[in-house]
């Protein structure tokens, strides 16, 4: 018998979206017998996933597809047990990365039939909204913010202008960050960025957490506190080029619970921005389902 999967993938996309996801399609239905459903909606994706039944969901599109994939079949109660695979799409990909996919839409199409499935950790907030990838607040969030209004113009590059904007005007934060219950940092010292990683980048190859992977059951927690208007600029400056794990004012811990509280802060979680608010938990879920990754 066949595998059968199920395709998901946004109704809204261009011409060029389009032609790549025609193109996975053909290979999928080399090996698998595929139902493709193009969404727009929360409500649209809810009805597709009330239908899946047992079948590999594959997910066409980027971090924020797999995002609002994972986070609908979670608030369903139906993650647990479930498989996923993923054709990046766009300009970011992170997770992909992480997952070491190709970014190709093609030859990620012939992992999603000849790779395995690999359980893979959730991270969730006390709302149980998901991150799937990475979240971060502070610099990488007003980073994020301002990167998203290049993004839609310049694609990729979006992410590193916004970062050069916000080492224009940075933000600090006084907030007590608590990893596993232990205090990492408090509000007497001002925090330029925290990163709850459970991938190794974010905006397209920025990698905030470069040892993070989503399959050992905790995330790494980076603390950027560097003091003084010129040490924060040579933070942020090395931000889009992945040097800023180089500044002696971070620090990277590991952990599988975070607890930030204090002046009222964004979230960027998986390009989603949320906020402001003034404490937010999150958790680590391991394996709380699996991803479809390369045969090692």
């Amino acid at each position: 018998m066949a595998t059968e999967l199920l395709l998901i993938t946004n109704s809204d996309a261009g011409t060029a979206d389009r032609e790549a996801v025609d193109a996975a399609v053909a290979v999928l239905r080399e090996g698998a017998e595929v139902e493709v459903s193009a969404t727009s909606s929360p409500d649209e994706l809810d009805e597709v996933l009330a239908a899946a039944g047992g079948r590999t969901i594959v997910v066409v599109g980027g971090d924020g597809s797999m995002h609002a994939v994972v986070q609908a079949l979670h608030s369903r109660g139906e993650l647990a047990g479930r498989t996923l695979a993923l054709v990046p799409l766009g300009t970011g990909n992170d997770f992909a990365r992480t997952l070491d996919l190709p970014l190709d839409p093609e030859e990620a199409a012939r992992v999603v039939l000849s790779g395995t499935p690999r359980p893979t950790d959730l991270v969730v907030d006390e709302d149980d909204r998901v991150t799937v990838n990475s979240v971060h607040l502070g610099a990488g969030a007003e980073a994020g913010k301002r990167g998203a209004r290049w993004k839609a113009r310049l694609g990729k590059v979006g992410y590193p202008i916004g970062a050069l904007e916000t080492a224009l005007n940075p933000p600090s934060l006084r907030v007590r960050v608590e990893v596993d219950d232990e205090v990492v940092v408090d509000v007497d010292q001002p925090v330029l960025m925290v990163a709850v990683g459970n991938g190794a980048s974010v905006g397209g190859g920025t990698e905030l957490t470069p040892d993070a992977e989503p399959h050992d059951g905790e995330v790494d927690v980076l603390i950027a506190s560097p003091a003084g208007p010129l040490a924060r600029l040579g933070y942020l400056l090395r931000l889009p080029f992945a040097r800023h794990e180089q500044h002696a004012d971070v620090r990277i811990v590991r952990g599988r619970t975070v607890r930030v509280s204090g002046t009222p802060f964004d979230c960027n979680s998986d390009g989603e921005i949320d906020g402001p608010v003034r404490s937010r938990t999150w958790r680590v879920l391991p394996a709380a389902y699996a991803m479809v990754v390369p045969r090692s």
